[in-house]
């Protein structure tokens, strides 16, 4: 490839001035000539690095810091660590350099960033532990993580370049951990494009489809857009209100989830936009502003008094403010109302760092969400006896909570995430008043610890020095602080039981003459599909493993002995013959070395789906859609153990997949679909139920087809059946 140098050195100083322009309203004296000198030092740093794309490396912190700035508001220390991010671990250049040029403060974010640098490519416990670090570093400088969210931005902007294995692990781990951090962080905007990207990359087909119904509907949007507005003018400028309104376009990753959780056609999401009323005020008079603009607007179009949010008077923990109403239109489509003012919608769409901007110009004194969050993120970490991956799964469990908002006995407001319980809220308090929490009394009622708690209880905890925590305690608390609690009380107990445990592993392994050291640890943990060291001793303790089992790791491909514990039989499994060639490609066909492998029950997939190999523990290879429910986990935590996989010519073979049918419920219509399927077609049908409501019958079929083709041909037949109102794929 011919480079042009030339041509490459002006996009450079291009996009530099583009930068320096997008910064320069936060930009304060000296602060352009020490983003300057960051610039020229990352261009000396990188000098000819090139990206996958073939693309001069300076490109990324460039559009990095863009981000940083343009994006989230980021100020000046965070564009110079942006531009840096990556010297460290890519140049000659040490952090001590950096912290002599720039200063402490930029050292610390690109330390923070150094240590969670990089995919992971290694086991899920290490992968977990790089997770860690970056949780970590949130407690320490927020900024690590706005710097790394941008950095992960631009990475899936860019992902079309990377093989095909790497941009579904990439995606993956964006969807399992940083788009939650983005939508904790009230980077809204951000959170929505990163769930669009992996949708774009997971399922191309999906992404592409709603897309393009998107932009075929802009012009009847705008045009709703402007007819809603249209009568609320008038009113509103009488009542003396500055204001805006816009019209906002679900995301297509919502619209996706929507059309899936409801499994109804892209034409049935009713609230596909949303119409968005801006106001001005002062900090003093926000509430009444926007509950005047609130009744204006409900005075023209009639309300949905169930579809009413107020985060004004309470805003999520993200700090999102806002009235949400949802009214019906003239046109007699409900759509949905967002009323704010500048600053919320400022920190509606910048999150963490616009709240930052607005507190230091003292525009407001109210403690943030996010910082009573990050508190107890603080108090998780203050836990190190945990494993790296359970501390990830707790942090992760209430990165998308809503919130539940209830009252102490003395009337102090306290926030838990939705599905609280009683018991949650006791922990909340205090650790020791949950530990020994006996019962509770809401609104002057007993009630059980797994009460769920809901918005305005008051809540009073009935404790006693005798009770401690139970293992069932964890069926039914949801906090964090909770289940870290438990189990932090639990493992002491569990610890004592491993540790017998472990010496009958140390007694079984000096006999088989193998070390007790770190990689007989893993291999161990991988055979026997255990994810703690803990939990593999305490199950050999209790005798779930056998210690005679451990002859496994000198013939790990010879069958487990029968097990006590119960195991789960597929009666479906379907094994049939895979190969693995020179590059790592599973080919799933007939006539090929025969490799164990089935079909994954929670996907189901067919010839001409995109797929992947998972290497579990026990059954060969199991493969999955790439767009499977659990692929995002799969490929995020076990990244180690995905093959890649595709299919050779199957066209005499079938394969079980699902389909769901609505329709009219008329007398006949059950004997069409099945000539249809049986008759015409010459499908297999193995399953079918049936419900019917209200003059509307669904019905869940799961058939045997070929490939996808036929898949497609199948659902196209049944839709041209009378009163069929919609025939859509199902996982299982």
């Amino acid at each position: 490839m011919v480079v042009d140098v030339e041509k490459e050195n002006k996009e450079i100083i291009k996009r530099y001035r583009a930068l320096l322009h997008a910064a320069k309203p936060i930009l304060k004296d000296g602060d352009a000539k020490i983003i300057k000198k960051a610039f020229f030092t990352s261009v000396q740093a990188h000098k000819d690095m090139r990206r996958k794309s073939g693309e001069p490396y300076i490109y990324h912190p460039l559009a990095v810091a863009q981000i940083a700035v343009e994006e989230i508001g980021l100020g000046t220390t965070s564009i110079v660590a942006a531009l840096l991010h990556d010297v460290v671990e890519d140049t000659h250049l040490e952090l001590r350099d950096l912290e002599r040029d720039f200063g402490p403060k930029v050292a610390t974010i690109i330390d923070g960033l150094t240590k969670i640098s990089g995919v992971f490519e290694h086991g899920s416990s290490q992968q977990a532990e790089n997770f860690r670090k970056m949780i970590l570093t949130l407690s320490e400088d927020v900024r690590v993580i706005l710097v790394k969210l941008a950095d992960r931005l631009h990475n899936m902007r860019t992902l079309e370049s990377m093989p095909r294995d790497k941009q579904l692990k990439i995606a993956s781990e964006t969807m399992y951990l940083y788009a939650p951090l983005a939508h904790r962080l009230g980077l809204y905007a951000i959170k929505s494009e990163l769930e669009d990207l992996y949708l774009k990359y997971t399922d191309t087909d999906r992404y592409n489809f709603i897309a393009d119904k998107v932009a075929k509907s802009d012009a009847a949007r705008e045009k709703t857009t402007k007819d809603f507005a249209a009568p609320l003018e008038i009113p509103l400028k009488r009542a003396g209100l500055k204001f805006k309104i816009k019209g906002r376009t679900k995301s297509i990753y919502s619209i996706h989830q929507k059309m899936q959780q409801q499994n109804i056609p892209f034409e049935e999401v009713y609230d596909l936009f949303a119409i968005r009323l801006i106001l001005e005020a002062d900090l003093a008079e926000e509430k009444s502003v926007c509950w005047k603009a609130y009744s204006i607007v409900t005075d023209f179009y009639k309300p949905n008094p169930d579809r009413l949010k107020d985060w004004v008077s309470t805003p999520k923990a993200n700090g999102y403010e806002s009235l949400h109403t949802t009214v019906m239109s003239k046109s007699g489509q409900w759509v949905e109302v967002q009323i704010r003012t500048r600053r919320m919608d400022d920190i509606a769409e910048k999150g963490y760092a616009a709240h930052w901007k607005y507190k230091e110009n003292k525009t407001t004194t109210k403690e943030h969400g996010i910082e009573d969050w990050i508190r107890k993120v603080r108090e998780l970490i203050e836990n190190n006896d945990f494993s790296a991956i359970e501390f990830v799964n707790e942090f992760r469990q209430n990165l998308f909570s809503e919130e539940v908002f209830v009252f102490t006995p003395k009337g102090d407001l306290k926030t838990l995430q939705f599905g609280a319980t009683a018991l949650d809220f006791a922990f909340e308090i205090h650790t020791k008043i949950g530990e020994h929490c006996l019962g509770a009394k809401v609104n002057q009622k007993l009630v059980p610890l797994s009460y769920q708690l809901n918005n305005g209880d008051q809540i009073e905890i009935l404790t006693s020095g005798k009770q401690k925590p139970s293992e069932d305690w964890l069926k039914f608390v949801v906090t964090s602080k909770a289940r870290t609690k438990i189990k932090e009380s639990l493992k002491e107990e569990k610890k004592i039981i491993a540790q017998d445990g472990k010496a009958m592993v140390e007694r079984k392994l000096s006999h088989l003459k193998i070390p007790l050291n770190n990689e007989t640890i893993n291999k161990m943990l991988l055979l026997f599909n255990v994810k703690t060291p803990l939990e593999f001793y305490y199950n050999v303790a209790k005798d779930i493993i056998p210690p005679s089992q451990l002859k496994r790791l000198k013939d790990p491909e010879k069958k487990p002995e029968p097990s006590k514990r119960p195991v789960e039989v597929d009666p479906d499994k379907k094994s049939t013959s895979v190969k693995v060639s020179d590059k790592d490609m599973v080919l799933i066909g007939d006539g090929m070395d025969k490799i164990d492998y089935n079909l994954a029950k929670c996907c189901n997939p067919i010839p001409g789906d995109e797929v992947f190999g998972f290497v579990t523990v026990s059954e060969g290879i199991k493969i999955h859609r790439t767009n499977c429910p659990n692929a995002v986990e799969l490929m995020s935590q076990y990244g180690y153990r995905i093959v890649k996989a595709k299919w050779t010519s199957q066209k005499e073979l079938a394969f079980l997949t699902g389909l769901k049918i609505v329709g009219a419920d008329r007398v006949g219509i059950i004997n069409d679909v099945t000539k249809v399927i049986s008759t015409q077609l010459k499908v297999n049908i193995r399953s079918i139920t049936i419900d019917t409501d209200d003059g509307i019958f669904e019905g869940t079929m799961m058939v045997f087809v070929n490939d996808t083709e036929h898949l497609n041909t199948l659902i196209s037949k049944l839709k041209e059946i009378s009163d069929i109102i919609s025939v859509s794929r199902i996982n299982s």
